[in-house]
């Protein structure tokens, strides 16, 4: 086989990054149930040449926030590299939250399981890990209160989702009000004993 062209490895360069620039884009203010055909269309490409490139609406999104998400896991490994254990759990819901205010769409990807994808799976997986022993520690140094659990985060993710306030930049200021008050919520201290916790699965977010 012959190879390809200079000029045609570059245009499929061209394209993949226009796609997945346009996905970003489109993900981040409408979610993720935008069509791909309307995907190629903003992205001015044939239908064709999308799924050439991303057979799969799971491929397309794994491949748009891939970045997104090893910052997200490598957060959570500086978090862990915290000796302070309740300053690294607050910064992780603070940073989280923001993340998800500032970009609905990478939220929603974090929280979707994609078993066909490896990769990316396996980072958030490594995440998940990653609070999990970050609530651990924090329970341990008597900072955070005993009854936390990991499931609560989903409560967090659900109330912080739920936060629309016109301007982008008002969104955010809500967005952290919310946190600041959950946050002292979280504290041992001075705290009452709550019903028991909801067995909600990550992708529970997503609503």
């Amino acid at each position: 086989m012959p190879k390809p062209s200079p000029r045609l490895r570059t245009d499929a360069a061209a394209n993949r990054t226009r796609i997945l620039d346009t996905a970003r884009d489109v993900f981040a203010t409408e979610g993720l149930g935008v069509p791909m055909s309307e995907i190629a269309r903003r992205a001015g490409l044939g239908v064709a040449t999308l799924y050439r490139r991303f057979p799969t609406k799971e491929a397309l999104v794994a491949e748009a926030f891939a970045e997104q998400m090893g910052e997200c896991a490598g957060m959570l490994d500086a978090a862990l590299a915290d000796p302070d254990p309740w300053r690294a759990f607050c910064r992780v819901l603070t940073e989280v939250c923001e993340m998800q205010a500032r970009d609905r769409g990478f939220s929603k990807a974090f929280v979707t399981a994609f078993p066909h994808v490896t990769e990316f799976r396996e980072m958030r997986e490594r995440a998940e890990r990653g609070f999990v022993e970050l609530v651990r520690r924090a329970q341990a140094a008597g900072a955070l209160r005993p009854d936390f659990d990991p499931a609560d985060v989903v409560l967090v993710l659900l109330a912080n989702g739920g936060v629309h306030a016109g301007t982008s930049q008002t969104t955010m200021d809500a967005s952290r009000r919310l946190v600041a008050y959950l946050l002292q919520a979280f504290r041992a201290e001075n705290t009452a004993p709550l019903p028991r916790p909801a067995a909600l699965p990550l992708d529970a977010a997503l609503t």
